[in-house]
């Protein structure tokens, strides 16, 4: 199948990438780094021939405002490019837990879910949890000196292959609107996997746990980013997916 993956170079994106190719699929990456921007410019040239598109698109901002307007105007280039040239199926990613947390980048993703349902395509809405990578996103954007300022926050974390490979096994598949969600196989606290990332990775950090004000905060900390009991698990919990990092970095 000819496969198109919309945020290709995104944390996902890359899996998703990378599991396309070795199940045989042909693979057309549109991200910037592959001359593509969503945001602004027409792709149907680029998704001549594609079946199906993978759209993991994301931005770095908390931003509800910007986060909605990048969604949004991402969301009307895949629409309208896949439609014209014959698209059958989009596959977009969201998060676990969202419903009614209308604020900062959680109410962006809602608004990427409303235009994927508005849109002409036939689509797939699958989300999922948090990714273990996000104890490493969190050292990088929460680090003032020697402190790492992290977010209360009780989740069900997932390993981002496990999610790519669901993706792919949705975009191989027909339309199903919304999809069963994908959560990791263990209660974790962020406060603690970003401590095992620094014991691990032997940072001389010192972790603080904060809450986050707002309702972004408030739906971090309450645990409902864990997800309902009929979700879907994974099987790699983040010690496992910590412990095999380090193996790959040495």
């Amino acid at each position: 199948m000819r496969m198109a993956i919309a945020g290709a170079t995104e944390t996902v994106g890359r899996h998703v990438h990378r599991v396309a190719a070795d199940r045989g699929h042909e693979v057309v990456p549109l991200s910037r780094r592959h001359g593509h921007d969503l945001t602004k410019g027409d792709v149907t040239d680029a998704l001549a021939g594609v079946k199906t598109i993978i759209d993991v698109t994301g931005i770095q901002t908390l931003s509800r405002r910007r986060a909605t307007t990048f969604f949004e105007a991402a969301s009307r280039t895949i629409q309208a490019s896949g439609t014209s040239a014959g698209v059958e199926h989009l596959v977009a990613l969201s998060i676990v837990g969202i419903d009614g947390v209308d604020a900062a980048y959680y109410g962006a993703k809602l608004a990427h879910e409303r235009a994927v349902e508005s849109g002409d395509l036939p689509f797939t809405i699958a989300r999922a949890a948090q990714f273990h990578e996000f104890a490493a996103q969190t050292v990088a954007r929460g680090s003032v000196g020697p402190v790492t300022m992290t977010p209360t926050a009780l989740l069900r974390p997932v390993a981002a292959r496990e999610v790519a490979e669901y993706l792919v096994d949705l975009a191989e598949s027909n339309p199903l609107g919304r999809a069963p969600d994908l959560v990791g196989p263990r209660d974790e606290t962020l406060i603690d996997m970003v401590r095992s990332l620094l014991a691990r990775t032997r940072l001389k950090r010192i972790a603080w746990e904060i809450p986050l004000p707002g309702p972004m905060g408030a739906a971090m900390a309450s645990g409902r980013l864990r997800g309902t009991a009929d979700a879907r698990r994974g099987r790699v919990t983040f010690s496992d997916w910590l412990r095999d990092q380090h193996h790959e970095g040495a």
